[in-house]
């Protein structure tokens, strides 16, 4: 009995047809524009032409116009770049295959469903669409020659071949060999893919949107997705074959096996008219030139943190990388990627436990990454103009740092170092593989509620490659890398932990104070040599973690302890404290004048559900704009003049001899030490690349030294200072006074003399007005706190003695 036939939904052929008829004919928008612009005549007379054009080549042809020859038509301009070897994938936007099919509805008054049917059922489109390429392709214009791909000339050689033995069955339909045709797959010089629709803000259809790995369902089996998740394991590029190639000893036959799953079972006997006829099993050999192989490469997908229910834990997807589309995603980077969903039933033995259950996975189309790196942002030109506008305002430090996190109040001080900590400093590598790291390492430490943890949240987010962790939830293993059976190639392979997967990046962990110390130790030798060294289960090998660390802790007692010194409050090793460039000590100590202010922010950010507009006007940046301007500051790479190392030579010895005070009135809690010359040199070449500028200034200097002087300024502020006067004027002698502290506009002759200049221009960036400077220096000068000399261009402290002398005595 037969069974019964029903006719195909789909038509396959008519669709085949509109293919090659797309791929011969559409234009795109730009080419529409390039048309247009020509037949304006833009560039005078028609008949006038560079004599350039027509010049010799060095290879004695002459130069074709560029204008002439080349097709207007995309996809023909694509395909004649296969057929000539330059590319290797076909890369068919559904967007232009949608419009093109819009307008041949309106012009026949037919509906193919190209689209629709390719979203449905893509796996089976993906051979239609490749026989219309094979169809339209053009013949090559250049013949293969010695200096060409092996695979170039095995290629052409089948491509011949096919079209004698077609020419045969013409002549011969009798005496015609089919079986001796080479498949397409063998003779086919590319990979196509489809670019799935780009969802627009309007669209109402759900498949267009990316997914989240458990939005993905059984409905969507066959179908074209886009799944949004973060990399967790990415394995290594290995070929996959896609066609096996045998010769038999015996007749010499080519015979063909198609593979389409993980495992199968290689042939053995020729199954040839020849040895069929004369009963002779012949014996089949693997021949490798012969068969097709593709890079082949597994990547594991997990759901992001705000896609996770409550009570969820996250779950995965295994997507399939062939061809062009691996090595495009590398653990940690967050991606969407198109593809098509599809099972892998179990074989064998699995095959037997398993019952009806079924693996699934994706197969990769198209991927689109995520917060790109630095280097491959493409900034615009009227964002180069706005950059250019702002940075020539003078103004573009102050605005970049009060839009780190604007929702959250103060910490001006600290957010301009988070935002030195984006932009880094250079990163030298010697000539003897010696290397100095140019990232910059920031520990927040204070007390509760101080919006440490929401600081570190918003760099995750601004940064390209952020991860944050936590100290309970963070174990050393998983910091660094663990150990793991790669279930592929069932190979012990290292799986990358958080340091790991922050890569030239940031990773921020949070409760820096609660993880263990035998965990903390993984961390010393990111922090200065930026390597991860890993001795496990016969693996030796170093790992790159070029990160800088955001590390947020509270101290020992849980708030600071004002009756007990500051070692004994941060309770973390010496070792540990000298790897970080800026320590601020956030201290929340009441005040009714901050206290109220902080009060009327946080009730208007939750009032309004936005920031408040900032005080003296002044723009605030989106994240994605801070990025642009980090990535900008980040392709430059200023050096250090003579006369800048000399005066960081002169202030990282008035910094020694400060630390030598402090410790004798137990007021230290870091340790000045060579590394932290390295980290003024780091905050001063980032200030320099923020300024977009090739060189290092003094000016630079003086706000690195500020910045590391004003991180410890909450441990030396008084109750009393801040319950009392707060006058413009005790305002003004607390910054100078803390210039003087710091080495910031010191002249060089002397601890306390400043030069005059810089001490005005940084008192009127910080909004003061000239009145009231000068109502200042006339005040202090009649206490006898200082005085002016040198014709008003010096500004001299007047102390009981010399304490530098007395240093020396001891």
């Amino acid at each position: 009995m037969a069974l019964l036939t029903q006719k195909a939904i789909a038509d396959y052929e008519g669709q085949q047809a509109a293919f090659q008829d797309f791929l011969r004919h559409y234009k795109s928008s730009t080419s529409e524009t390039e048309d247009a612009l020509e037949d304006l005549n833009l560039d005078g007379d028609s008949e006038e032409y560079d004599f350039m054009d027509d010049a010799e080549d060095g290879q004695g042809g002459t130069r074709t116009r560029r204008r002439g020859p080349r097709s207007k038509a995309k996809y023909m301009n694509l395909l004649h770049d296969i057929s000539e070897r330059a590319k290797g994938q076909v890369t068919i936007d559904l967007d232009d295959l949608d419009q093109y099919e819009k307008s041949l509805d309106q012009d026949e008054g037919t509906s193919l469903n190209l689209v629709e049917s390719i979203e449905r059922n893509a796996y089976h489109y993906i051979e239609i669409f490749s026989r219309a390429v094979d169809a339209v392709l053009p013949a090559p214009t250049n013949e293969p020659n010695f200096k060409d791909d092996v695979l170039d000339i095995i290629m052409t050689q089948r491509s011949k071949r096919n079209e004698a033995v077609r020419q045969q069955m013409e002549t011969n339909v009798e005496g015609g060999l089919p079986e001796s045709i080479f498949p397409p797959e063998l003779t086919r010089r590319y990979t196509l893919n489809f670019k799935p629709i780009t969802p627009s803000g309007s669209s109402s259809q759900k498949g267009s949107k990316a997914l989240a790995v458990r939005q993905v369902r059984g409905e969507h089996l066959g179908h074209l997705i886009t799944v949004r998740g973060i990399a967790t394991r990415v394995s290594d590029v290995k070929p996959s074959v896609q066609v096996n190639a045998y010769s038999c000893d015996r007749c010499g036959h080519e015979i063909f096996q198609p593979v389409t799953s993980k495992q199968f079972t290689p042939l053995v006997e020729c199954t040839s008219d020849d040895c069929q006829k004369n009963n002779a099993k012949g014996q089949l050999f693997l021949s490798t030139r012969a068969s097709k192989f593709l890079p082949f490469q597994e990547v594991k997908i997990q759901e992001m943190a705000d896609q996770v229910p409550v009570g969820h834990i996250p779950r995965q997807l295994t997507i399939q990388c062939h061809g062009a589309l691996t090595r495009q995603i590398n653990p940690g980077d967050v991606a969407d990627i198109a593809g098509i969903f599809l099972p892998t039933p179990y074989t064998g033995f699995k095959a037997i436990k398993a019952g009806l259950l079924t693996d699934t996975y994706l197969e990769a189309q198209h991927i689109n990454q995520h917060k790109k790196a630095y280097d491959n942002m493409v900034l615009g030109q009227t964002t180069i103009r706005h950059m250019t506008e702002l940075q020539a305002s003078g103004q573009l430090y102050e605005y970049l740092s009060r839009s780190i996190a604007p929702e959250i109040f103060g910490h001006l001080d600290v957010k301009k170092a988070l935002l030195l900590q984006l932009i880094g400093g250079v990163t030298k590598e010697m000539g003897d593989g010696m290397r100095i790291r140019g990232d910059i390492n920031v520990c927040l430490m204070g007390d509760p509620g101080v919006a440490k943890s929401q600081l570190l949240k918003y760099i995750t987010k601004v940064a390209p490659r952020g991860v944050y962790t936590t100290g309970r939830g963070s174990s050393g293993v998983g910091l660094t890398a663990a150990v793991m059976r790669d279930p592929v190639t069932e190979e012990m392979v290292l799986e990358g932990g958080a340091l790991v997967l922050a890569d030239n990046g940031t990773c921020c962990i949070d409760e820096f104070d609660k993880m263990d110390d035998a965990d903390r130790t993984a961390i010393h030798e990111v922090m200065e040599q930026q390597t991860i060294s890993i001795s496990k289960a016969g693996i030796t090998t170093s790992l790159n973690a070029r990160t800088a660390i955001l590390a947020a802790a509270n101290p020992l007692y849980g708030r600071y302890n004002q009756r007990i010194s500051p070692v004994e409050n941060i309770n973390l090793p010496a070792a540990l404290l000298s790897r970080f460039d800026v320590l601020f000590l956030i201290l929340d100590t009441p005040s009714r004048d901050a206290d109220e202010e902080l009060a009327r922010h946080v009730t208007h950010v939750h009032i309004h559900n936005a920031h408040p507009e900032p005080q003296g006007g002044g723009i605030i940046f989106s994240p994605n704009e801070v990025r642009q301007w980090v990535a900008r500051a980040r392709s430059y790479r200023p050096v250090v003049p003579k006369q800048i190392s000399d005066y960081l030579v002169g202030a990282y010895v008035r910094l020694r001899q400060q630390q030598k005070r402090d410790e004798a009135g137990k007021k230290t809690f870091t340790h000045t030490s060579p590394r932290t010359l390295l980290g003024i040199l780091r905050l001063s070449q980032a200030l320099a690349r923020l300024r977009f500028a090739e060189e290092v200034l003094t000016d630079d200097v003086d706000e690195a030294l500020r910045l590391v002087e004003v991180s410890k300024a909450s441990l030396y502020d008084d109750n009393r200072d801040r319950r009392g006067d707060q006058s413009s004027s005790t305002k003004i002698f607390n910054l100078i006074r803390g210039m003087r502290d710091s080495g910031a506009a010191a002249t060089g002759e002397g601890r306390g003399e400043l030069d005059m200049r810089r001490v005005r221009e940084r008192v009127l960036a910080k909004g003061f007005k000239m009145q009231e400077l000068e109502g200042c220096l006339d005040e202090y000068a009649s206490l006898d706190i200082w005085q002016t000399a040198v014709e008003g261009t010096r500004l001299v402290f007047i102390e009981a003695g010399d304490d530098d002398e007395d240093m020396d005595d001891e």
